[in-house]
C-alpha cells in the first residue's frame, strides 16, 4: 500500500498543474476546473491500481474531470453562459494561458475543444486521444484540423483588430 501511495503522490505532484491547465482551458473557469480536477484525482486515488497501468494516466484524469463537469451540468439541467469575466478569472488565477486563446477555445464545439486539450495540452498522440474520446483516429484528425483552423482564424482576426486600434 505504501508503494502505491508513493506512486500516486509522485503522479499527483507531477500532473496536477498540467491537468488543471487542460481542464481550465476546456471549461474557461478556474474554480470549476479546480473542483473537477480534485474530483478526478480523488477517483484516480480510489482506482489507482487501474489508473497507474493506464497508457496515459494524465489523460484519464482530464477525461474524468471533464466527465465530472458534464455530469454536474446534466444534473443541473441548464448551462450558464460564459462571460468574459470567467475567462479573465481563469487567466488571472494562474493558468498561464492568454485570455484570447481561452476565449477562442471556449467558442469551439465541445468535441473539438476536447481534442485540442488532449492533443496540445497533454501532448497525446492521435491513437491515444482517439481511445480516450472513444472515437476513430480519423475523427480526431478531422476535429483537430477544424479546431486549429477556427483558432487560427479567430486569433488572427483578434490580432488584426488589436493592431488597428
Amino acid at each position: 500500500m505504501s508503494q502505491d501511495k508513493a506512486g500516486f503522490t509522485e503522479f499527483f505532484a507531477a500532473s496536477w498543474d498540467t491537468c488543471l491547465r487542460a481542464v481550465a482551458a476546456s471549461t474557461g473557469n478556474m474554480t470549476l476546473a479546480e473542483d473537477q480536477v480534485a474530483e478526478a484525482f480523488a477517483r484516480a486515488w480510489a482506482s489507482w491500481d487501474t489508473v497507474s497501468r493506464h497508457p496515459a494516466p494524465e489523460a484519464w484524469v482530464v477525461r474524468t474531470a471533464l466527465n465530472a463537469g458534464a455530469s454536474w451540468w446534466h444534473r443541473r439541467s441548464k448551462e450558464t453562459a460564459l462571460t468574459s469575466h470567467d475567462v479573465a478569472a481563469a487567466d488571472s488565477q494562474g493558468t498561464g494561458l492568454d485570455v484570447a486563446v481561452l476565449t477562442a477555445l471556449r467558442r469551439l464545439p465541445a468535441r473539438q475543444r476536447e481534442v485540442i486539450v488532449l492533443r496540445v495540452f497533454l501532448d497525446l498522440d492521435i491513437d491515444t486521444t482517439a481511445r480516450q474520446l472513444r472515437i476513430a483516429p480519423g475523427t480526431v484528425r478531422a476535429h483537430q484540423t477544424r479546431a486549429m483552423t477556427a483558432l487560427r482564424n479567430e486569433l488572427t482576426a483578434a490580432t488584426i483588430t488589436e493592431i488597428e486600434r
